[in-house]
């Protein structure tokens, strides 16, 4: 598997983290990795269609292929980055849960016939959907976007990220702010301007290091 240039972000892997994960018995490393990616999976598999245990099963399964890919990685940036690599695992595995969806769909067809034929086995690899590509995308920047908002936190002092995630992510009216956290409106400005200004910077960085 060849990867992109190493970044120093929270969803763009970071080389160091793919480098340790070349160690399967690190298991902090694998639980960095999980908690950076597991969502994105999950997402993307239950708006393509699946159920939850099915889109819990895209994780597992990619989560094993990663693993077994991991101790032979290197990187080689004119290879593509590793958020094209994880495209096509996902894909991969949605389109296996399709295809046997679309097997078990031709066998009820065969019983209500009376046909005795085993049906399905000629289906071959299922396309994705559409679809599918628009999904991908709105779920990556989704994840950057909290990816961005984590940073921000990590940041700020915990009542500056609250009046902004109050006042910009929840659009919470300012009077309603100001009764209930008593705060001024210049402290709700501020809040709006300081740490919505580290949000964007934040997000476009992080854009920057995904490309």
């Amino acid at each position: 598997m060849t990867l992109e240039s190493p970044t120093d972000s929270f969803l763009p892997t970071r080389r160091s983290l793919l480098t340790r994960l070349k160690n399967w018995d690190d298991q902090e490393a694998w639980r960095e990795f999980f908690d950076l990616y597991w969502r994105l999976i999950y997402s993307v598999a239950r708006r393509a269609g699946l159920g939850e245990a099915e889109a819990q099963d895209v994780v597992q399964e990619t989560l094993v292929i990663v693993a077994k890919q991991m101790p032979g990685f290197h990187y080689d940036p004119a290879r593509g980055s590793f958020k094209t690599w994880l495209h096509t695992v996902i894909r991969g595995r949605l389109c296996r849960h399709w295809r046997k969806s679309a097997r078990g769909a031709e066998r009820i067809a065969t019983a209500e016939d009376g046909t005795t034929e085993e049906a399905g086995e000629s289906t071959g690899e299922l396309a994705a959907p559409p679809e599918f590509e628009g999904i991908w995308q709105a779920e990556w920047e989704q994840n950057l976007i909290a990816a961005a908002l984590r940073r921000v936190q990590a940041k700020v002092s915990p009542r500056q990220y609250l009046l902004f995630s109050l006042a910009t992510l929840k659009e919470v009216p300012t009077h309603v702010i100001r009764e209930r956290y008593e705060a001024s409106r210049t402290q709700i400005y501020l809040a709006k301007l300081r740490v919505g200004r580290l949000f964007k910077s934040e997000l476009e960085r992080l854009h920057r290091e995904a490309s």
